[in-house]
């Protein structure tokens, strides 16, 4: 009886498809594997491969939107520090002033609380000159805004400034009191100046938020980017 070679024999053929089909499949998977991504060349799947391309370019690039929000959000972070020790330091000035009110006092103790109240009006202006973050600041009146990268395509977003020097807050260099009169009076200017600054810590709070869930959202959409490469 005659015996069927390997190229005659219907079932060592179909079994010999069988491997090299399975052997590719191999060789598929390994690349995968190997390259953490599902389609590995053009070859592959010409349209697939350049649908990855683009999205894993935009992924790369959301490296440097959430770089741009982490330095706004640093910077609005400094800023907000900075408003804290202001506002402190206006509780502190109308202390003072609440104080040197009392037409019962004498000269020296007077002139110690209007002493202490011009100290602390300086110390706001050095606080917000050093909340500073690598260079900026948004409270110092030096910019109207800052702008930080929102996407892929340069799109940005907006943080408006809010200037707490103390011509931002309503005060002045000069601003002091003369006698327990001029003393009264300067409680309410100072009311009036921690009122301005906690509505604008208050505005910047939003925006720090915004850019908290702006970076969230970007983190989770670069994750899907990836995951479909």
């Amino acid at each position: 009886m005659a015996l069927n070679s390997i190229n005659t024999n219907s079932g060592a053929m179909i079994a010999l498809q069988n491997l090299n089909s399975t052997n590719s499949d191999l060789a598929v998977t390994q690349q995968r594997i190997n390259t953490g991504k599902k389609i590995g060349s053009a070859k592959d799947n010409g349209a697939i491969w350049a649908t990855a391309k683009n999205q894993s370019a935009t992924a790369s690039s959301m490296n440097a939107v959430k770089d741009s929000l982490q330095r706004g959000q640093s910077t609005i972070d400094v800023a907000l520090a900075a408003g804290d020790t202001v506002t402190d330091l206006l509780g502190k000035m109308k202390e003072k002033a609440l104080a040197a009110s009392d037409t019962s006092l004498n000269t020296a103790s007077f002139n110690a609380l209007k002493s202490d109240f011009t100290s602390l009006r300086d110390q706001i202006t050095k606080a917000v000159s050093n909340a500073k973050f690598n260079g900026a600041s948004i409270i110092d009146g030096s910019t109207t805004k800052l702008s930080f990268l929102a996407n892929s395509d340069g799109t940005a977003i907006t943080v408006n400034s809010k200037t707490l020097s103390l011509a931002g807050i309503g005060l002045s260099t000069g601003t002091t009191f003369a006698d327990a009169a001029a003393a009264k009076t300067m409680i309410a200017t100072i009311d009036t100046a921690l009122q301005t600054t906690t509505n604008k810590l208050a505005s910047l709070g939003t925006s720090s938020t915004g850019l908290d869930t702006h970076l969230t959202f970007v983190g989770k959409l670069q994750d899907s980017l990836d995951a479909g490469v």
